[in-house]
C-alpha cells in the first residue's frame, strides 16, 4: 500500500501514477547522501577503486542522479568523466584506450556519463562505426570488463529508461527553457526518429554484455525522483561498506594576539549581496 503521507496521485499519459511528495523525497535523498558519505570514506580506506557507468535513453535523467550522487562527495575521491567525441588521433587507438586512462586508482570513484558503451548505441545506431567494429565490441567488451574486475575494479552498470511519451515532454521542456536549451542538440533530434532503432541495439547490448561479473541494472526513469532515490540505494546496496567517518576532531584555541588586516592593493569584489547593499537591488 502507497503512504498517502508521502505520496501523491498525478496524471501521466492517461493514467494515475503516484509520485512522491517533495519534503519527503528531500529527506529520504538527505539520508542516502549521508550513507554516500560513509561509502566514499570506506572507499578510501580500504583502497578500493570502483566504476560506476551510467548509460540511458536521451533526457532518461542520468545527469540528474549524477549530480545527486557527487554533491556530497570530495571530488578528490569521486569525480566524473563525460568524454567527448574522439579526437583524429583517439580514433586510430584501441578503442577503450581513452576510457583506460580514466579509470580509478586505488580510492577513487569514478562515474561515466556516458561510457564505451557509445559504441553498442549511438554509433551502432548514427552509423558512426563499421559493421566490423561494432561486432568487434560486442564480442571484446565482456573480456575487457573481466579483465577490469580481475585487476580489482568494482563494476556497477546502469541504464537508464523512460518511456516515448516522456522523453518527448522533457525534449519539449528542454527547447521551451533558455536554462536548459544547452541539453538539446542536434544530434538529439536525430536521435529521435530512431527510437525503434535505440530499443533494439539496447536489447542487443543487453544480450552481449549482460555477464554475470558485471550485470546490467535498469532503471524506471519516468518518475525522476523516484529514479534519483532507486538508483542510489540500489548502488549502496552493491557494495558492503562500512562506517569509516573520520571522527570529530577539536579545534586549538583561537588566538587572540592577531587582527585580521586590512588588504590594501588588491582589488575587492563588489558587495552588491548583503553589505551596505538591498540584496542585489541597484
Amino acid at each position: 500500500m502507497v503512504d498517502k503521507k508521502h505520496y501523491k496521485l498525478i496524471e501521466k499519459d492517461g493514467t494515475e501514477v503516484w509520485e512522491i511528495k517533495n519534503k519527503y523525497y528531500e529527506k529520504q535523498l538527505a539520508k542516502l547522501q549521508f550513507e554516500l558519505v560513509k561509502l566514499q570514506a570506506w572507499v578510501k580506506k580500504e583502497n578500493k577503486k570502483v566504476v560506476i557507468i551510467f548509460e540511458g535513453r536521451d533526457a532518461a535523467g542520468k545527469g540528474g542522479v549524477i549530480k545527486r550522487i557527487i554533491a556530497p562527495l570530495n571530488p578528490r575521491v569521486c569525480r566524473v568523466e563525460a568524454l567527448p567525441v574522439p579526437t583524429d588521433k583517439e580514433k586510430t587507438q584501441w578503442f577503450f584506450q581513452r576510457y583506460v586512462a580514466k579509470l580509478p586508482a586505488a580510492g577513487e570513484i569514478v562515474l561515466f556519463d556516458r561510457s564505451w558503451y557509445n559504441r553498442a548505441g549511438v554509433e551502432k545506431v548514427m552509423g558512426f562505426c563499421s559493421e566490423d567494429e561494432y561486432k568487434e565490441f560486442m564480442g571484446t567488451c565482456p573480456d575487457f570488463e573481466r579483465m577490469l574486475i580481475g585487476s580489482g575494479i568494482v563494476l556497477i552498470k546502469y541504464y537508464f529508461n523512460i518511456s516515448d511519451e516522456e522523453q518527448e515532454r522533457r525534449f519539449q521542456d528542454r527547447l521551451n527553457d533558455p536554462m536548459k536549451r544547452w541539453k538539446f542538440s542536434p544530434m538529439d533530434i536525430k536521435s529521435r526518429e530512431k527510437w525503434v532503432e535505440y530499443s533494439k541495439a539496447a536489447e542487443a547490448m543487453f544480450e552481449k554484455t549482460d555477464i554475470p561479473e558485471a550485470r546490467w541494472h535498469i532503471v524506471n526513469a519516468d518518475i525522476k525522483k523516484h529514479a534519483r532515490l532507486n538508483c542510489i540505494s540500489h548502488l549502496l546496496s552493491m557494495l558492503p561498506y562500512e562506517d569509516h567517518i573520520p571522527e570529530k576532531m577539536k579545534l586549538p584555541p583561537r588566538r587572540e594576539d592577531y587582527e585580521t588586516p586590512e588588504f590594501v592593493g588588491p582589488e575587492k569584489v563588489p558587495e552588491i549581496f548583503g553589505g551596505d547593499s538591498n540584496d542585489g537591488k541597484k
